[in-house]
This record gives structure tokens, C-alpha cells and sequence, in this order.
């Protein structure tokens, strides 16, 4: 996609994706996009996160004041607890990705991101620079400020410490410097062959009462953004709602709200307005400073138009794109032609569509699609793959058939590169115009309504029809020849004994031939060197073995697989994430398992029961060190004989998401006190099913120890969790990674044994992460330690810690 087309891109995107459907708009909606083309005028909303923004005001700007709304979340979540899945990392960022569009098709706005990683909670902005590289940071809010050219910047969060989180301090720190750095074009030069200086009329701090946090003042504007839209037929409370609700991986769903509802904002720079976000600020064609009736002209279509009959105005529409072509080149000439051309596609009930005949395509092979359209207008062409021009008869399916080679991979841009833990690496700037993608591949569609030519850009997607769910969308998706999959990420070795390491093959064209390679460090020993393989149909699968023998010292590694056919290799795993509220997502990362040697003992015979939380990769990970784990089902936790078990372990949040666990309390006391462990792990403080976790109280606070590498103390050193059946020291805790843990205990019962003390830097020491307590003959302990993180990552220390928690 051309530089230039990069934003107006985001003007056609709610009606060119894969929304769940590809429906064209109904009346109520054109109404407002008519009314759109009278209002000049652009804010930029920027925070931290998805879910940080205020849906309510967003939709307020784009559907009431009807200017262009954008928000800028400077990371893409990756770094969140995940309610719905055991997703995290990469994975989860891009589920929240996937979220925070399904909002923005529901509130209006448009949605930019930088390459900033959330690399999980940081108290500090300080710390959270540290960690980014704040000139790239600050560089990419410039760029899209300069791009965007916003009226009004809107800051979710202040830059001191009531934001809350270092991130959500950076954001808005960010957002006041790159305020005046858009405007010098000392800052960044480089960004000017692509982008020109902007000066933004005024930064604002969109100020909030969340309870305790109570930011707002009487002196401050208010505005009652609580309105009810009569086209639309709901408030905006009720938009924001629907639109907050798409968070579904943060639990973030929310109920309806209607009525009168103010928001309150202070100034950062410029003259804070008295009565309205954008005074002083001229919104009309009259920006422009050139003479011209497009405003009457504007006027005249809407009072023309007919929600029984839109078609009527397209001839006027036509001459309006004419007219304002006509125009000198200004940045809303180029937006407003836009805004025409998709109302012309629009009004005349036009509806175009590409769709691939297979969801899943090897690159550098033929991919083939249907262009589909329809439309209620006459006079309409169609011309694309440069052949003929055709006669589009009213409401007759139009059908023509195509092929195309594609040669990249389907892979989002911010996932191409490896990174370091701060932020992803782009090939370059203009990456970040775009919110996900790129598109596997987009088609050149003219249409000519009453011999007026119009160019439209075309995804080309894949749908298929559930049984359920109807018709459902996807990405098209273009993958390596052949993908290896190892059916584990990290593999743990207790002795020197060999272990199987299963791989997946799958083949995305017909005939293949060629050889598995892997590859592992000398000290390491894998049977055999290399095995073949021979596909004959797309879509076939191969499952693999090898034998791995590890090294005889402690140490991880990493063992990489190439499939080789013929001089070219192919090193990739596929990866598909599908839930129903967003598009399926497909990615590729390298193929390969970490491999851990670890010096660990375990005791007792070995047996789990799980009791399911919001989700997580614990169970697996205790399988990898010969553990046998059991999912329990409801009747067993409630009332069944538990004493088969070694430990009974809790997944995380189960304490706020398994709606039955609270009704188990006796059972599993009558479990821990005939000689049994339960072990719970992290809980968020509120909303809690019930607060009777334990046999003694204690309380569940939003403590946490966000450094990965803080000195823990062993404030009990002789106690049993941490000696047997593993002697831990110090270094049982080094490499862990993003953070030591959250949710930590207080005011606990003095029967608590809490033998870990730790913080982060310039803080007071917790000793919250760890109880530890006897009851009867057996054990409870809670702990926020982020075991949920820690052993699906294959950190030995750790595994060797929660071994010791769940031994008798």
C-alpha cells in the first residue's frame, strides 16, 4: 500500500474488513456520514493500553461532534493477565489488537499504535524509560501526530504518579513533549520526506473519578458527553458500553449507561476552552481559506437525501467529488475525497467483495479468488484485473474469477523482527500507520457510476459458513510451503534419561519432498540427525520423533528444526488464536524448543488436581517433570474424595472466575486438614467470589513486585518450603522473567508463615508473595509468585520453588 493512501486507508476501513460480516451501512449511518462531510476538524486520544481508553468520550467525538477520532494506545497489551484463554506475550498482544479494532468499528474512531512493548506492570515511568527507548517511542507519536494532524490531543493520564503505572505516566509525558516536538522541524527530521510539522492547538487531560482517584475539579471543563444520538437510537453511554465490552480478554464487560454524563478536562499547554473542546478552532470548508460553496453544496445533499431511496444523490455526490478534486492539494481535500467516494459506493448500494477459495495459501504459489458484487444503482461498471469493463445489472450478483502469486507471508509487521524487550523493531516508520496487517493482498477495483470513474482498494478475505455462528470471516493467510510445529515450547530434563520431542509437519501446497534438520548445541545429543518427508496433498500432516539426550551439566539451550527442500529452508511454526469476538488470528514464529536441564527432585506419587481458573499453562508444565495432573470436575471438587491426591492446586483468578469454587470451601478444608496441600495461586483483590480463601483470613492487595530481578530475602530460611525436597538459595531466582508477582497478601493471620520478603526498587519490603500455614495434618498456601509465567518459560529456579510448595 502506498505511503500516501496509508491513512486514508483508516477512512474505508470499517467497511473493507472482516468485521464479522462485510455488510454495507444502513440509513441512519449514512445520515451521519453525510452530516461528517460539513466538520473539518480531528482529536487524537492517548493512553497507555488497550482498555485505558474512554469509550464514552471517543464515541461522543466521532458520532456527536462527528470529527475525526483517533486513539493512540502506545502498546498493544501484550504484558496483561488474560481472562479467557491461557494467551500471554505476543500471543495475548495480539488478541488485544484484534479487541481494540472491534471496539473502534463500534465507537467510530480510528486506532494508531506505536512500537512500544508492554512489558507488564511498572510503577514508574522512570522505570518504564529504562526499558523503552524513549526517543523511538516518542518518534513514532510524532510521526502519527504530523500524519494525523489532530486539533485537540486528549491525555488519559497525568505525568506524575496518580496515573497509577509507569506506562500510563509515560504516555502522557510522551504526549506533551511530541505536542511541541510535531511542531519543530529540528525534532526528527528524517520523518519530513513523508510527513509535515503540525501544530496541535491545544493538549488536554481528560481528568476521572475512579473512586479513591478522584482527579476532577470544579474549575475544570465539563462537557456532557451522555447524549442520545435519535439517528442511531442509543446514548453514548450505551456505545461506550458496547464498544468496552469487546475487552473480553480483561473481563472488561460493561453495562449500558444512559443519561446525562459529564467529563471533566484540565490543560497541559494551550488555553484551556470554556465551554467546548474545540473553540477557537474553525471546524467549517471555511479552514481551508479559499473561496468555494461546497458547504451549500453539502447542505443541499443532505436535506436531498432520502434514507428510502439514497441512490437519489449520487449524481450529486459525484459532482461534489468533482468539485472538491478540483481543489488545491491540502490534507482534507485528500480526506474528504475519501469521504465522498465511499458514500457514493454507499448510497448507491454498491457492495463489493474478494474472496479467496482457500483460507490457507503457500506463498509463491496461485492463489485463487471470486470478486463478488452487487448493486441497487443504475449505470454502474466494473472493471479490475485489467479486463473488460462489465455492466453491474441492478441487484444481480456480479461474479469474476482470478488468480494471483503472493510472496511474503502473513505475518503483522511488529512480529517480523526479533526484539528486545522494550519495544518492537520495524522495517520502517510508516509500519505503525497501520493497526494490524498488512493484508495478504488487495485488489485494484474501478467502479464507474453514470461514466464517473472511481478507484477502490479491495482486501482479498476468506468466509465460510458455521453452523452455528453463520457466515464468518478471516484473513486470508499466506504460509511457508511446509510449517514445523513442535508440539512443545520449552522441554525440562530432571536426569540424564532421553525424552521424545514430537514435531509437526503440515504442508500448505501439493508435493513436497525434502528432510527435517535439527539442530542442537555438541553436548547435547539428538536421534535422528534428520528425517524425510513426502507430501502429496496440501494440507497434509506428518507427525515426527526425535530423542533427545541432554547434557550432563545444568544449562538451557535451544533446539531449532529446518525442513529443507531442495536449496531452499524453511524455519517457521504456524500458530492460529480463534475466539468468536474477534477475526482469527494466524502468526508464524521460529521453530524451536527451549531445552532445560535442571537439578530438581520431586516426592510422593505424584498426583495433581486442578481446579480451572481463567486460564494458564500450569498443568502442562508440571507434566514435563513427571507429574500427573487431573482437571477436577465440579461434582469432585464439591463433594468428592480428594485424597488421592498430593496437592490441589488453584488456577489463577479462580477465586474471581469459577463461580462454584467458594461452595467447595469445606471439602477442600476437609481435604487439607486429612494430611492433603492446597495451593492457590494469584487472585485479583476485587471482584472476589468470596474472601474465605484460606482456613485464616488474610487480605488480597494489588501489591506486586513488577522488577523480574529484585532480591528476594529468605525471611525464614529454615523453613520447610524452601529446603525440601530442593535446597534453594539466591540463584533459584535468577533469570525469571517480567516480574516477580502481583496480588500479594496482607493483614494475614499471625498462623501465616510468610517466608519470602521482597520490592522493587525504593519501595518497602512485602512479604505478601508467599503464605505458607498448617492446618490439620496438610497445608495452604497462597502466593502471587508468577508461577503462571515463570514455568511455562522453563525457569528452573521456580519450577524447583513450587515444587517444594506442593511437597508433603
Amino acid at each position: 500500500m502506498k505511503l500516501r493512501n496509508l491513512l486514508l486507508y483508516f477512512l474505508v476501513l470499517p467497511y473493507f474488513t472482516f468485521a464479522q460480516n462485510n455488510a454495507l451501512p444502513n440509513a441512519a449511518e449514512l445520515k451521519l456520514d453525510l452530516k461528517k462531510l460539513d466538520v473539518l476538524g480531528s482529536v487524537l486520544y492517548i493512553a497507555a493500553h488497550p482498555d485505558d481508553e474512554n469509550t464514552r468520550l471517543l464515541s461522543y467525538l466521532a458520532k456527536e461532534k462527528l470529527v475525526r477520532t483517533a486513539y493512540l494506545s502506545l502498546t498493544r497489551g501484550d504484558g496483561g493477565q488474560n481472562l479467557i484463554g491461557n494467551e500471554q506475550s505476543e500471543e495475548l498482544g495480539l488478541i488485544r489488537t484484534q479487541e481494540l479494532l472491534a471496539a473502534r468499528r463500534t465507537d467510530g474512531a480510528i486506532q494508531f499504535f506505536t512500537r512500544a512493548n508492554d512489558f507488564g506492570f511498572s510503577k514508574t515511568a522512570d522505570e518504564t524509560f529504562n526499558i523503552w527507548n524513549k526517543k523511538e517511542i516518542l518518534g513514532d507519536v510524532v510521526y502519527i501526530i504530523r500524519k494525523f494532524k489532530p486539533d485537540v490531543i486528549i491525555t488519559r493520564f497525568p505525568n506524575d504518579a496518580r496515573a497509577g503505572h509507569g506506562h500510563h505516566q509515560a504516555s502522557s509525558i510522551l504526549a506533551q513533549e511530541a505536542f511541541k516536538a510535531a511542531a519543530d522541524p529540528k525534532q526528527f527530521p528524517e520523518q519530513l520526506r513523508e510527513v509535515s510539522v503540525w501544530q496541535t492547538k491545544r493538549i488536554l487531560w481528560n481528568t476521572y473519578n475512579f473512586g479513591s482517584a478522584n482527579t476532577t475539579a470544579n474549575d475544570q471543563l465539563k462537557i456532557d458527553v451522555g447524549l442520545f444520538n435519535n439517528l442511531l437510537g442509543k446514548g453514548y453511554g450505551e456505545i461506550a458500553a458496547e464498544s468496552r465490552s469487546m475487552h473480553k480478554s480483561q473481563g472488561f464487560g460493561s453495562a449500558r449507561q444512559r443519561g446525562s454524563s459529564l467529563e471533566y478536562f484540565s490543560s497541559w499547554q494551550g488555553e484551556l476552552p470554556q465551554k467546548d473542546l474545540f473553540e477557537g478552532i474553525d471546524l467549517s470548508w471555511g479552514r481551508l481559506q479559499i473561496k468555494t460553496d461546497i458547504a451549500k453544496d453539502i447542505t443541499s445533499i443532505q436535506d436531498k437525501f432520502n434514507i428510502e431511496k439514497p441512490g437519489l444523490i449520487v449524481e450529486d455526490l459525484i459532482k461534489l467529488h468533482q468539485k472538491i478534486a478540483a481543489l488545491p492539494d491540502s490534507h482534507y481535500k485528500d480526506i474528504k475525497l475519501e469521504e465522498v467516494k465511499k458514500l457514493i459506493l454507499h448510497c448507491s448500494g454498491t457492495w463489493v467483495e474478494a474472496q479467496a477459495k482457500q483460507a490457507l495459501n503457500a506463498q509463491n504459489t496461485t492463489v485463487e479468488f471470486n470478486l463478488n458484487a452487487v448493486t441497487q444503482y443504475p449505470n454502474v461498471k466494473i472493471t479490475a484485473f485489467n479486463q473488460k469493463t462489465d455492466d453491474l445489472n441492478i441487484n444481480q450478483l456480479y461474479s469474476a474469477r482470478s488468480q494471483t502469486q503472493i510472496s511474503k507471508i502473513t505475518q503483522p509487521y511488529w512480529l517480523v523482527n526479533q526484539h528486545p524487550i522494550g519495544q518492537y523493531v520495524l522495517n520502517k516508520q510508516a509500519d505503525i500507520l497501520q493497526p494490524d496487517g498488512p493484508k495478504a493482498h488487495t485488489i485494484q477495483v474501478k467502479l464507474s457510476f453514470n461514466n464517473y470513474s472511481l478507484d477502490y482498494e479491495i482486501p482479498v478475505i476468506y468466509k465460510y459458513t458455521d453452523q452455528v455462528r453463520g457466515e464468518v470471516y478471516q484473513p486470508l493467510v499466506i504460509a511457508p510451503p511446509v510449517t514445523i510445529n513442535p508440539e512443545d515450547k520449552v522441554l525440562l530434563f530432571t536426569n540424564q534419561g532421553e525424552k521424545e520431542i514430537r514435531v509437526r509437519l503440515k504442508a500448505f501446497k501439493e508435493n513436497l519432498n525434502g528432510e527435517l534438520i535439527p539442530e542442537l548445541p555438541k553436548n547435547w545429543k539428538i536421534s535422528p540427525e534428520k528425517q524425510s518427508f513426502n507430501f502429496k496433498n496440501m494440507g497434509e500432516e506428518l507427525n515426527l520423533i526425535f530423542k533427545v539426550t541432554p547434557s550432563t551439566t545444568d544449562e538451557r539451550v535451544t533446539l531449532k528444526f529446518t525442513a529443507q527442500i531442495a536449496n531452499e529452508a524453511y524455519q517457521k511454526a504456524y500458530h492460529e488464536i480463534k475466539y468468536e469476538h474477534i477475526p482469527a488470528i494466524s502468526y508464524f514464529s521460529e521453530a524451536e524448543v527451549k531445552l532445560t536441564k535442571l537439578d530438581i527432585k520431586t516426592t510422593g506419587n505424584k498426583l495433581i488436581g486442578y481446579i480451572n481458573g481463567a486460564g494458564d499453562l500450569i498443568p502442562e508444565s508440571l507434566k514435563q517433570i513427571g507429574y500427573q495432573v487431573n482437571i477436577l470436575t465440579e461434582k469432585e471438587m464439591l463433594t468428592g474424595d480428594l485424597s488421592a491426591y498430593d496437592a490441589i492446586i488453584t488456577g489463577v483468578r479462580a477465586f474471581n472466575t469459577n463461580e462454584k469454587l467458594p461452595f467447595a470451601r469445606q471439602n477442600l478444608l476437609k481435604y487439607i486438614e486429612n494430611g492433603g496441600t492446597l495451593l492457590v495461586q494469584y487472585n485479583v483483590n476485587r471482584p472476589l467470589l468470596t474472601t474465605e480463601i484460606g482456613p485464616y483470613p488474610f487480605n488480597i492487595t494489588r501489591d506486586r513486585v513488577t522488577e523480574e530481578n529484585a532480591k528476594v530475602f529468605f525471611l525464614k530460611p529454615k523453613s520447610k518450603v524452601l529446603n525440601y525436597p530442593n535446597k534453594l538459595s539466591a540463584k533459584d531466582f535468577d533469570g525469571w522473567i517480567q516480574e516477580r508477582g502481583l496480588y500479594f497478601a496482607d493483614n494475614a493471620d499471625s498462623r501465616y508463615e510468610q517466608p519470602l520478603g521482597m520490592n522493587d526498587t525504593g519501595e518497602k519490603q512485602t512479604s505478601g508473595a508467599l503464605l505458607v500455614t498448617s492446618y490439620g495434618k496438610g497445608k495452604f498456601i497462597y502466593t502471587g509468585l508468577s508461577f503462571f509465567r515463570e514455568l511455562p518459560a522453563g525457569v528452573a529456579g521456580a519450577y524447583r520453588l513450587f515444587v517444594n510448595l506442593i511437597s508433603k
